[in-house]
């Protein structure tokens, strides 16, 4: 019996392995660390937009009317506030970087299509991809001479020429945003769709274009709101006029971030205003579209064609 019981007894075997596991509540305490910290990164992002708008708001609000955004645009140095306003470059705004996004916007559609769809292996798919990312670098300024040189000296300063420089700086946003949003919709969804005999023109069209259009707005917004902010290209493009020009094709034109910089340069107190309520109403203006866009975008998202 001793023998058995001697033989039973369990050995000590060798040095003992470390305790990997994790203390009681560690898992607990690491979620709750790692929210504060995205909390308080959330805050530090969002403090410094905040402040701007803030800003923006309780200085360009005393100068927003009616009159003030219809009414032409005077020189920043003749009348206070309260007489002169914005209209001219509200509408050569909306002309101006309509014109831009009618161009830049399809274009890069079409340019993030063919990368992530048809050709993203071959040697002019991967031009296009390099040619995006040089271009997101460029200068504003570049760009506006550029259009300058090719443009401006030969045909004269015409709002088109500021389409063109806004259109230039807002194609590689839309090339790159878009194909990022091409490549997050699963290979199953075309895969299935090819199964069905679909071709591929009728799968992006009809699968792949549906599945990505919130984050393809999203991008042609954030475009859209880079190229009207812009005034380097505006200024060697469109000029600065004081009365309203419809007319895209012909003639100097003005635009909000003009007035904007023009007013804002100047030392005269109800010049400083009409800037900041010239901003105010830029920022309307991207804040109306941005909605309008995701109310469209919505639709098209739940009930795909």
């Amino acid at each position: 019996m001793s023998t058995i019981s001697e033989s039973a007894t369990p050995q000590p075997a060798g040095p003992r392995a470390p305790d990997l596991r994790e203390p009681p509540g560690w898992r607990r305490a690491k979620n709750q660390i790692m929210t504060t910290l995205m909390w308080v990164a959330f805050v530090v992002v969002l403090a410094p937009l905040g402040f701007v708008l803030y800003t923006v708001i309780s200085r360009g609000a005393k100068a927003i009317s009616w009159q003030f955004l219809t009414s032409p645009t005077i020189p920043p140095a003749v009348l206070p506030l309260g007489v002169g306003g914005m209209g001219p470059a509200v509408i050569g705004t909306l002309i101006i970087t309509g014109f831009a996004a009618l161009i830049a916007i399809p274009l890069g559609l079409l340019g993030a299509i063919y990368i992530n769809e048809y050709g993203g292996r071959g040697i002019l798919g991967k031009v296009i991809a390099f040619m995006s990312d040089v271009m997101t670098g460029v200068p504003s300024i570049v760009m506006g001479l550029f259009i300058y040189t090719i443009w401006v000296l030969q045909f004269g300063y015409s709002g088109m020429a500021g389409s063109f420089a806004l259109a230039c700086l807002m194609l590689p946003i839309v090339i790159r945003s878009s194909y990022e949003m091409l490549r997050l919709v699963p290979d199953s969804l075309r895969e299935g769709s090819y199964a069905l005999g679909a071709s591929k023109a009728r799968v992006t069209l009809t699968v792949v274009l549906p599945a990505a259009v919130g984050g393809i707005v999203s991008g042609a917004l954030l475009a859209i709101a880079r190229a009207a902010g812009e005034t380097a290209p505006l200024i060697f493009t469109i000029l600065t006029v004081e009365a309203t020009n419809t007319n895209l094709f012909s003639g100097a034109n003005t635009a909000l971030s003009e007035q904007i910089f023009t007013n804002a340069s100047s030392p005269y107190v109800g010049a400083e205003a009409r800037a900041w309520g010239a901003a105010l109403t830029l920022i309307a203006i991207a804040f109306i579209l941005m909605i309008v866009a995701r109310i469209v975008t919505s639709r098209f998202a739940r009930y795909p064609q």
